[in-house]
């Protein structure tokens, strides 16, 4: 069996190098991840280049205290929602100046806290760089609970270099 990290290490390397190349830095907001895109990225030798950090934003409250995505949105469009995500990735890019990139990712790992509006397996997902409209994402991934949530870091991470993820 393949080590937790060992299929999501080459694109980390290798937007890593696509950050360098840019003179760019990448901060993350997660949520349904826990912090396991931030883990891969580090991973990497060298990361403090090109990634400065992330938070986790489990909590609803954690979303509107430390990134400022207001809670009526939250309200209004759930936790798991492009609108959510979306402020998640502006509110990181508002509150640190040396970022030149944000992403973030929400959703529902499993097995429960699925409804008929956001089902198991939901992720929406989140790509901004500063002065341009965030880019966002919404799928329905298959598999258990760390199928959803590795495949949410894979698809976060390759989003930030590329320009159509779906």
């Amino acid at each position: 069996m393949p080590t937790e990290n060992q299929d999501l290490g080459p694109l980390a390397v290798r937007l890593g190098a696509w950050l360098l190349s840019r003179r760019a830095r990448l901060g993350l907001a997660e949520s349904c991840t826990g912090g396991w895109a931030a883990k891969v990225l580090t991973d990497v030798p060298g990361a403090s280049d090109w990634f400065w950090g992330g938070v986790v934003v489990y909590d609803p409250e954690a979303k509107t205290r430390l990134l400022g995505v207001p809670p009526e949105l939250i309200a209004r469009e759930g936790v798991v929602s492009i609108a959510v995500v979306s402020a998640m990735a502006m509110g990181l890019l508002d509150r640190v100046p040396a970022l030149t990139h944000a992403a973030a990712v929400s959703g529902v790992a499993g097995p429960t806290g699925g409804d008929t509006v956001t089902p198991v397996g939901t992720v929406c997902l989140a790509w901004a760089r500063r002065g341009e409209a965030p880019r966002v994402f919404r799928r329905r991934l298959d598999g258990g609970r760390e199928d959803v949530r590795r495949e949410a870091v894979r698809l976060l991470l390759a989003g930030v270099c590329a320009e159509d993820v779906g």
